[in-house]
C-alpha cells in the first residue's frame, strides 16, 4: 500500500516540476559505483561495489552479503559476450566458472516504460541541496515481474530500482557514489588462477546469481 501511495504522490508532484515530459534514457556506457540490495522479508541484503562496461558488455561486482544468518564476501565477473560468469574466491585462489545464460541489459529506461513523475530529492531552496529525478514503471515480461525505476534527470544515472516477481518478491536496489569511466580496466580480466577452471555445465548463472 505504501509503495503505490508513493507512486501516486510522484504522479501528483509531477505537475509542479515538469516543463515537458521526460523521455526514456540510457546511462553512460562506463560507470563505477556502489549499490545496496535488500529483499522484501529482509532475509537477504548486500552492499556491493560494481564496474559496468556497456561497450564490451561486462560487469564486475564485489559485495558483502548477508543471507541465511551468514555474512560473506563474494566477487563475480560477468562476461556477456563470452557467455561466461566467474565466481571468484581470492582466499582459496579458486573460481567457479558458469555458463552465463542471461542477456546483457544496459542501464536504461525501457522504451515501453510508463512515466510516473518527476520529483526533487532534498530541496531546491538553495544551490546543491537537491537532486532532480524521474520515476518510471513497467512490466518485465520474461521474469513475469513489475518494476519501478528512478533515474536522474541530468546524466540518466540510476538512483533506485524496485522489482517484484513471483520468484523473488520485492527487491530494492539503491545506487550511489557513481563515477563515470573505469579506473582499472584490468578488473574485467579473470585472475590467473581462473584460467584452467572447466566450465560447469550442470549449473548455470545469470545476473542474479551474483547476489542470491
Amino acid at each position: 500500500m505504501q509503495l503505490w501511495l508513493y507512486c501516486a504522490l510522484l504522479a501528483f508532484a509531477a505537475g509542479g516540476c515538469l516543463a515537458q515530459k521526460p523521455r526514456p534514457c540510457r546511462s553512460p556506457p562506463l560507470l563505477e559505483g556502489s549499490m545496496t540490495v535488500i529483499t522484501q522479508n529482509g532475509s537477504f541484503s548486500a552492499y556491493a561495489k560494481y564496474a559496468y562496461d556497456a561497450f564490451l558488455q561486462r560487469i564486475r561486482i564485489r559485495e558483502l552479503v548477508h543471507a541465511n544468518n551468514k555474512t560473506f564476501f563474494q566477487d563475480a565477473l560477468l562476461l556477456y559476450q563470452k557467455h561466461v560468469m566467474y565466481l571468484i574466491n581470492h582466499k582459496n585462489q579458486t573460481c567457479k566458472k558458469l555458463n552465463l545464460t542471461s542477456q546483457f541489459h544496459p542501464m536504461r529506461i525501457p522504451c515501453n516504460s510508463t512515466f510516473l513523475g518527476q520529483v526533487v530529492l532534498g530541496s531546491l531552496s538553495a544551490p546543491a541541496e537537491g537532486l532532480l529525478v524521474n520515476s518510471w514503471a513497467g512490466q518485465a515480461t520474461k521474469e513475469q515481474g513489475q518494476y519501478m525505476l528512478t533515474f536522474t534527470e541530468f546524466g540518466c544515472l540510476p538512483v533506485s530500482v524496485l522489482f517484484n516477481s513471483p520468484n523473488s518478491g520485492w527487491v530494492v536496489t539503491n545506487f550511489f557514489n557513481i563515477v563515470r569511466g573505469i579506473k582499472e580496466p584490468s578488473q574485467f580480466i579473470p585472475p590467473p588462477f581462473c584460467e584452467d577452471d572447466p566450465l560447469e555445465t550442470e549449473e548455470e548463472g545469470d545476473f542474479f546469481t551474483a547476489f542470491f
